[in-house]
């Protein structure tokens, strides 16, 4: 693998002996390694080194291995992440796969099928960056603060300032609207938003988008009867309207 080809991967792993043993490895398999030994550090890295695959511990001090999922999936639905755990229950995998993990071991590990796994998650990512364009990708590229018309979303704290006064947006809110904003102007159906917004689960219909649309025109529209953010195209779905 040469230089200009070489993968990132990240570990955001607190037990030494197995973070550096993960990195050897790789490293040894041509990808360019870096560790993280706590999960803020970890999402510091994450944002300012831009890796193309993270291996994520649970149990994490600081900020725990779950938090740091949910962080990054909220401005990235397409970055692959493998969790390596001593938490190896069925019920520790089915959580993490609820929250957006791509694949899930438990320690102690076999090595070779571990390799094996990250070799897929690469190419598997790989091949979705040429074949379709992510919005998911994008989303980290947002401002940490975005004004349109009289309101104000400060992504940091989740917070909002808007016609309705002062409010706090849920995490769902936030990765909706960064979708609308990264892709201000373009058509979303109802469809796309849902497979990007929530991954098609089995608890949520195309209505489920429509509510979002609703109580996005009541915070942020001065008439939310007659929007000029959130509008509504008929048979195809909506569009987020901001010069």
């Amino acid at each position: 693998m040469k230089n200009s080809e070489k993968k990132r991967i990240l570990i955001i792993e607190d037990e030494a002996h197995i973070a550096e043993g993960v990195k050897l490895n790789l490293s040894l398999r041509g990808y360019e390694v870096i560790i993280a030994a706590d999960g803020r550090s970890g999402l510091q890295q994450w944002k300012e080194w831009s890796p193309d695959l993270i291996v994520l511990d649970i149990m994490l001090p600081v900020l725990d291995g779950l938090s740091v999922l949910r962080h990054i999936r909220l401005e990235d639905e397409q970055m692959p992440i493998l969790v390596l755990s001593a938490k190896g229950t069925d019920g520790d995998k089915i959580k993490g796969l609820k929250y957006g993990v791509d694949d899930y071991m438990a320690k102690p590990f076999n090595l070779d099928e571990f390799l094996l796994r990250i070799e897929r998650l690469i190419t598997r990512a790989s091949w979705i960056d040429k074949k379709t364009a992510s919005p998911g990708r994008k989303l980290a590229s947002i401002p940490q603060q975005y004004v349109f018309g009289c309101n104000r979303i400060d992504f940091n704290t989740s917070a909002a300032h808007c016609k309705s006064g002062d409010i706090r947006l849920t995490d769902q809110e936030i990765k909706l609207l960064k979708l609308f904003i990264v892709n201000r102007g373009k058509p979303l159906s109802r469809h796309k938003l849902l497979e990007i917004g929530w991954g098609y689960s089995g608890k949520t219909t195309t209505r489920t988008v429509d509510n979002f649309i609703v109580r996005f025109r009541k915070y942020f529209e001065e008439n939310p009867k007659k929007p000029v953010f959130f509008k509504s195209l008929r048979s195809v779905g909506y569009v987020f309207e901001h010069d």
